[in-house]
C-alpha cells in the first residue's frame, strides 16, 4: 500500500484534522527516562488517511538523523504539547534505517524498521506503566481519523507523489498483522471524542449520450402548370351573290402580297429553385431534479457506569 506525506494527500490537514493546529514539530520523548529524543518533522498516511508513521527527528540523539516511529508505538500528552515514543533506545534509533524525503518506502524498507523494533535491546529499562496506544480516530488531537466521503470540498489538482510504491511483496492486511506497531485504542484518552456518521450528498457530471441532427435528400414527383396562349391566323372567304360590275384598274390582276401580318404564342418557363422549407432551432435545456437517498447512520453515545457511589458531576446535559 502506498504512502504519502499528510500535506500532499491532504493540503489542509492542519484544519482537517488538528483544529489549526500543526502535529509538526512536536516534541518526542522516549517514554523510559522521560528524556527528549527530538520532535516530529512529517507524518505518512495510507491512502485511506490512516497515519502508519511519524517521521522522527532524532536530532536530540543523533543529529541530522531521520526515523520511521510506527505509530503504534506511540501515545501523545496534548497537555504537555509531546509525544512519547514507548520503548524507544538509542540502540534502536542507531540501527534503523535513515529516512529521507526522496526516499522510496517499499516493503522491504518497512520490513527492516520493524524489525529493528522488534529486536530486543540491552537498554531498555524495567516496564514502565503506559497509557494504551490511542485510537486512530484521535490521537489526542494529532491523529488522523479515516476521512468521510468526498464532498463538496474540492479534490486536490494534482494527484500527490507517494513516499512508497505498492509491490507484490506484502498483503493487504499487512498493517493489521501487526498491531503492536499500527494498531491504536483511545480507551486512556482524557478528551474523549465521540463520533458519528453524517450523509455527505454530492454531485458530478457525467456524459450520458449524445444527439447528432444531420440533413438527408429525399425526392418526390412534383407537376407545375401555367396557361399559355397561341395566336393563329383565320381567313375567311366569302362568295359575292349576283357579282357587281366594278371597274378594276389597269394592272390589277398580278401575283403577289396582300396582306403581311405577324403571330405571336406564349412559351412555359418551368425550372427548379431552391427554397427555405423549414428553419432548426437546435438548444439544451436543463431540467432541475431531486436525488434522494436513505441509509442508515450511526453514531457514539457516551455510556457512563458507576460502581459505588461516586460524586460525578455530568455537564454533558
Amino acid at each position: 500500500m502506498a504512502l504519502f506525506k499528510i500535506k500532499d494527500l491532504y493540503p489542509d490537514y492542519k484544519d482537517r484534522f488538528f483544529d489549526g493546529n500543526d502535529v509538526k514539530s512536536v516534541d518526542v520523548y522516549a517514554r523510559s527516562g522521560d528524556e527528549k529524543v527530538g520532535n516530529i518533522d512529517n507524518v505518512l498516511v495510507d491512502e485511506s488517511g490512516r497515519i502508519r508513521y511519524l517521521v522522527l527527528n532524532t536530532g536530540s540523539w543523533f543529529s541530522g538523523k531521520n526515523v520511521l516511529l510506527p505509530i503504534g508505538r506511540c501515545v501523545d500528552d496534548p497537555n504537555r504539547n509531546r509525544i512519547y515514543a514507548t520503548d524507544l533506545t538509542k540502540q534502536q534509533v542507531e540501527n534503523l534505517p535513515e529516512y529521507s524525503d526522496d526516499l522510496l518506502v517499499d516493503h522491504s524498507y518497512e520490513e527492516r524498521v520493524r524489525t529493528v523494533y522488534r529486536a530486543p535491546s540491552a537498554e531498555m529499562s524495567a516496564p514502565v506503566e503506559i497509557s494504551v496506544p490511542v485510537e486512530q480516530a484521535g490521537m489526542k488531537g494529532y491523529v488522523v481519523s479515516q476521512p468521510a466521503a468526498m464532498p463538496v470540498s474540492k479534490p486536490p489538482a494534482q494527484v500527490p507523489t507517494p513516499v512508497s510504491q505498492p509491490t507484490a511483496e506484502p498483503e493487504p492486511d499487512v498493517y493489521d498483522r501487526e498491531p503492536d506497531f499500527y494498531a491504536m485504542n483511545d480507551q486512556d484518552h482524557r478528551r474523549l471524542r465521540l463520533y458519528e456518521e453524517r450523509l455527505v450528498a454530492s454531485k458530478h457530471r457525467e456524459k450520458t449520450g449524445e444527439v447528432r441532427v444531420s440533413k438527408r435528400i429525399e425526392t418526390e414527383q412534383a407537376e407545375a402548370s401555367v396557361p399559355v396562349q397561341k395566336e393563329k391566323i383565320v381567313i375567311e372567304i366569302e362568295s359575292v351573290a349576283g357579282a357587281t360590275r366594278v371597274s378594276a384598274p389597269e394592272g390589277s390582276f398580278q401575283d403577289g402580297e396582300v396582306t403581311h401580318m405577324d403571330v405571336y404564342e406564349e412559351q412555359a418557363n418551368i425550372r427548379k429553385e431552391p427554397v427555405v422549407r423549414q428553419e432548426v432551432n437546435i438548444r439544451k435545456e436543463v431540467e432541475q431534479d431531486v436525488v434522494t437517498a436513505r441509509e442508515t447512520l450511526r453514531h457514539e453515545e457516551l455510556d457512563v457506569r458507576q460502581e459505588g457511589s461516586p460524586d460525578v458531576i455530568d455537564r454533558t446535559r
